[in-house]
């Protein structure tokens, strides 16, 4: 029988749930470690050192502590948790330093991952013809910790890399006439939608709407323990987009 390939939970919300419930059906993954079951529990380190990989689906507040903590131990990681894009350099220098392998993503649905490249054709192609405008919104339920979602960030940045009249992104609340340079992105919270999000690319004469829905977290549970086979005897960092 082939060997299993050992997890490390970083995080039992409901994506750790998740994604425990699929090693236990699952013949080639096998959960050895959860760390912060509870509110006020604490990395476990001698569980994670018998894991193969960790899998963190924390909070932007801990992830790059986790990071750092789990690459000493040597090992390699999954990064579902959102909103710390801006300390990607300080990611690269710990994956760096201890050698380790790390794959992340703003999503980990492959229904999402080809969303977010049918939103950079269709704004390559819109903007070519200046009467199209283009702006979206996303939903998620009551108890999501980050607005906008990093899924959400992710399709505005596929935007302004294709769509040169977008300079800027506004998610906030306007209280005044928006400049056409800014991209506007809702974020609605409340209920129990695991996440949705829409593009609409509009005119006087037209109007294309493009939208993901996810009807559970099973696809983004999927999507991380393939990661996690992926990364599993690699060096390096990797985004998910690029390696489906």
């Amino acid at each position: 029988m082939k060997k299993k390939i050992k997890i490390a939970l970083i995080g039992y919300g409901k994506m750790g749930q998740e994604i425990n419930t699929l090693c236990n059906e699952s013949e080639i993954f096998e959960v050895v470690s959860i760390s912060f079951k509870n509110i006020n529990d604490k990395l476990d380190i001698e569980g994670i050192k018998k894991a193969d990989i960790a899998i963190d689906f924390t909070s932007k507040d801990i992830v790059l502590k986790n990071i750092e903590q789990i690459a000493k131990l040597g090992k390699n990681l999954v990064i579902g948790t959102t909103g710390w894009a801006s300390d990607i350099e300080k990611v690269k220098k710990i994956v760096k330093k201890y050698k380790i392998g790390l794959i992340y993503g703003a999503n980990f649905s492959v229904g999402a991952n080809i969303f977010f490249k049918m939103i950079a054709s269709a704004s390559k192609l819109f903007a070519k013809f200046p009467e199209y405008d283009v702006y979206g919104f996303e939903i998620h339920h009551g108890g999501k910790l980050d607005s906008p979602s990093g899924t959400a960030l992710k399709i505005a940045g596929k935007i302004l890399e294709n769509f040169p009249a977008k300079k800027s992104i506004q998610t906030e609340k306007l209280n005044r006439q928006i400049d056409p340079t800014e991209l506007h992105l809702a974020s609605i919270r409340g209920g129990r939608n695991p996440g949705f999000h829409e593009v609409i690319f509009d005119s006087n004469a037209d109007g294309i709407t493009l939208s993901h829905q996810a009807y559970n977290r099973v696809g983004f549970a999927k999507g991380a323990l393939f990661a996690a086979e992926f990364i599993k005897s690699k060096k390096g960092i990797y985004a998910f987009e690029n390696i489906l």
